[in-house]
């Protein structure tokens, strides 16, 4: 079973959970990567069973409205039932690294108003310890030099990406990080002055993770 048939069993997977939880008044937070698309595509067939969607980046918002599905400005929802997004590793305790794609800012504003987070991967993203995939951090551009050194002083090799996110700022990429503790870790770099946010999701981990397997199961953390 190759990697895209596993996106595509746990986007069906998650669409299931997603009916099960909404109602014709509802809004769906969705995220941003190649399993969400898969999820964005399977949405369209229940599109008139809830009110809107609410996304975490340019590209969903232009996928969800080629499909004919309303999406709202962030700014203007209160409050979204549900938000389904991808990770890039999922530890055993479901702390997250995201942001691969470049939109984990407005993934974390689209957490914080959801009621619900439901994150969906295939076996591969699994690990034991966070850190193995470089950890994204997005920071003002005249910022990035200080966030390199810190990064270095603590083990990590930064990098900083050519292209800039949805917000205008840089992504620095940093490799090596040894991330014992990702609520720690988290704050830590939260709190240098000029990042915007790490992509690291320990502070609001999801409340369930879909895990699709080579079996052609789907497990759930």
């Amino acid at each position: 079973m190759d990697q895209n048939e596993l996106k595509r069993r746990v986007a069906r997977a998650a669409l299931d959970r997603v009916t099960e939880m909404v109602s014709p008044d509802s809004i769906i937070g969705v995220g941003t990567g190649s399993t969400t698309n898969f999820f964005i595509d399977l949405l369209a067939e229940f599109k008139s069973s809830f009110k809107a969607t609410v996304s975490s980046s340019v590209a969903s918002t232009a996928r969800i409205r080629d499909l004919g599905i309303s999406v709202l400005e962030t700014h203007k929802v209160e409050c979204a039932d549900i938000y389904v997004d991808g990770a890039d590793e999922v530890d055993g305790s479901r702390a997250l690294i995201k942001g691969g794609g470049g939109a984990l800012t407005q993934e974390k504003i689209v957490v914080s108003i959801s009621k619900y987070f439901l994150c969906i991967v295939d076996e591969t993203k699994l690990v034991e310890r966070l850190g193995t995939f470089p950890l994204p951090i997005e920071v003002i551009p005249s910022a990035r030099s200080a966030v390199m050194r810190f990064t270095q002083s603590i083990g990590g090799k930064p990098s900083e990406r050519s292209r800039l996110t949805d917000n205008g700022n840089v992504i620095v990429d940093v490799a090596g990080l040894v991330i014992d503790d990702p609520e720690e870790m988290e704050q830590t770099l939260n709190n240098l002055p000029g990042v915007v946010t790490a992509g690291i999701f320990a502070l609001h981990r999801p409340h369930e993770v879909f895990v699709s397997k080579r079996d052609g199961s789907v497990a759930r953390l």
